[in-house]
């Protein structure tokens, strides 16, 4: 694993005052390279400029982190926009690699944005238990909404960018890996009446207590990058066996089956239909009001209320 260093790279100032960025002790420990800033454009976007310049060169198993405590530029799937603010939210971005093989392999590569999904599940999880906080209410189990939201009972706690992005052809990592970026962005302690819509949900409102917001997203964070690492590893050693248990393992929360579902088209269509199966490849079976099932493969799936008999 590489040598852990937090640090602001290449003289970018962080914030007016040009401080140190925050501290993440517990990411640092599991973590190749951690990279804190109190302000920046986008976590997803410096991940791509650190590649660009070589700064980063994630090779097997290791794994870079980039975190914000605001994103003045922050975007979601298929471009919406993410805003973040001090103390409110988690706006953290992981970045690994690879095998460019298997990144390219359609039978299987689906489940690489599904696994970040799995580890934001796991980081809530454990920090739930670390902090022993409590539940709140009856529905206080994650979920994940095919194929790159969080969920917490009906609402969204919040999603995954996933991207994928070149390697240095000059280093050994670059020559056959490619890197992939997982921007993941969560409402931490953000008050009912100041969500974003009436979908959205914050973690402070199904579980307490919990610790400062700097705090619970080290904690976080350490645990995402942690189960981020293990569940690559797995899944590069053997991809076929390790996807049918993600997909066992993901029917099991996901919130998408068995609903009234819309996907959302990057041209602009869209289709309409009950969301009847998950596939070995991650994609999704959309079945019709007309008997015919469809298999999504890439859209922006929102869950709708059941069509009246």
């Amino acid at each position: 694993m590489d040598e852990t260093t937090v640090q602001n790279p290449g003289g970018r100032p962080d914030g007016e005052s040009g401080q140190a960025g925050p501290c993440m002790p517990r990411t640092e420990r599991v973590a190749g390279r951690v990279f804190a800033y109190h302000t920046i454009d986008s976590t997803n976007v410096e991940a791509r400029r650190l590649l660009f310049d070589g700064t980063l060169c994630p090779g097997h198993g290791s794994i870079a982190v980039i975190a914000a405590d605001t994103q003045s530029a922050g975007r979601g799937r298929l471009d919406h926009t993410w805003v973040s603010r001090p103390g409110e939210s988690f706006a953290v971005t992981f970045v690994v690699s690879v095998p460019r093989a298997l990144a390219t392999d359609g039978s299987v590569n689906g489940w690489l944005q599904m696994i970040a999904g799995l580890a934001a599940i796991d980081g809530l999880q454990g920090a739930v238990r670390q902090c022993d906080a409590e539940p709140v209410d009856a529905e206080s189990g994650c979920m994940l909404k095919w194929p790159n939201d969080i969920f917490i009972g009906d609402r969204k706690l919040g999603g995954i960018l996933s991207e994928m992005a070149p390697l240095q052809e000059s280093t050994q990592a670059g020559s056959d890996r490619i890197a992939i970026i997982f921007g993941i962005g969560l409402n931490l302690a953000i008050a009912a009446d100041r969500l974003p819509t009436p979908q959205a949900t914050s973690l402070q409102l199904h579980y307490a207590p919990l610790p400062e917001a700097e705090e619970l997203r080290d904690i976080i964070a350490a645990g995402i990058a942690e189960s981020l690492s293990q569940r690559l590893r797995r899944f590069e050693t053997d991809p076929e066996t390790e996807a049918r248990a993600l997909c066992d393992e993901t029917e099991r929360i996901c919130y998408t089956l068995g609903r009234h579902a819309v996907a959302h088209f990057v041209d602009g269509s869209e289709m309409e239909g009950e969301a009847v199966a998950l596939n070995a490849d991650a994609s999704l079976d959309l079945r019709t009001s007309d008997g015919v099932v469809h298999t999504i493969r890439t859209a922006d799936v929102g869950v709708l209320p059941d069509p009246c008999v």
